[in-house]
């Protein structure tokens, strides 16, 4: 369960973004962001961008080193998510069944885990079986950071869900929390009022 007291801020590192040229090739950026909770500094998805100053620099004109942060959430295991989780070597990592650091994994369910006062997973299968939401209360609300959409275009129909009836149960499940905002897998932030259809 999240504390009631909201303690924690939220800053969107790099948005994401996903797209396809013409001779069919792909550029894709995840969604990094960054939450400070108290001692807690927590980096999600440091995954694909176009050079690791996009995450590095805007982290540092926040004032945290590297080797500062204490925790790492990745929302699932696809490598756009997950390519420079090295960038924090003392972190913790977390998942949706375990938290690794150094040589040591701990299994646990990613369902109400609070990795800080402010900030708990919650499981939301439907782009992989896998994949967790980020629940940070924060002064100005609630936020979910989720590929359960990818942008606030949605797709409304995830073309890589891996089990689509899911997903549809998972967003209802955020959508309930309302109000939220969510920061989406491969694009900026969005108030649910925002969102269409999806």
């Amino acid at each position: 369960m999240l504390s009631s007291v909201a303690v924690a801020e939220l800053h969107v590192l790099a948005d994401g973004y996903a797209l396809d040229d013409e001779s069919g090739n792909s550029s894709v950026g995840s969604t990094v962001s960054f939450v400070r909770d108290g001692d807690a500094l927590i980096v999600i998805d440091p995954g694909m961008v176009k050079d690791r100053s996009a995450i590095l620099t805007p982290l540092k004109a926040l004032g945290v080193a590297p080797e500062e942060v204490t925790d790492v959430v990745i929302s699932h295991h696809h490598p756009d998510h997950t390519v420079n989780i090295a960038l924090f070597p003392n972190a913790r990592v977390h998942d949706n069944w375990a938290i690794y650091q150094g040589d040591t994994w701990i299994d646990r369910p990613a369902e109400g885990y609070a990795v800080s006062p402010g900030v708990a997973l919650a499981e939301t299968p439907g782009h992989t079986p896998q994949d967790i939401t980020t629940l940070v209360t924060t002064d100005s609300g609630l936020y979910a950071c989720t590929h359960l959409w990818w942008d606030v275009t949605g797709p409304d129909e995830d073309p890589l869900a891996a089990d689509p009836d899911a997903l549809q149960r998972s967003r209802t499940r955020i959508l309930g929390l309302d109000p939220v905002t969510i920061v989406p897998g491969h694009g900026g932030a969005f108030a649910t009022k925002d969102l269409g259809q999806g």
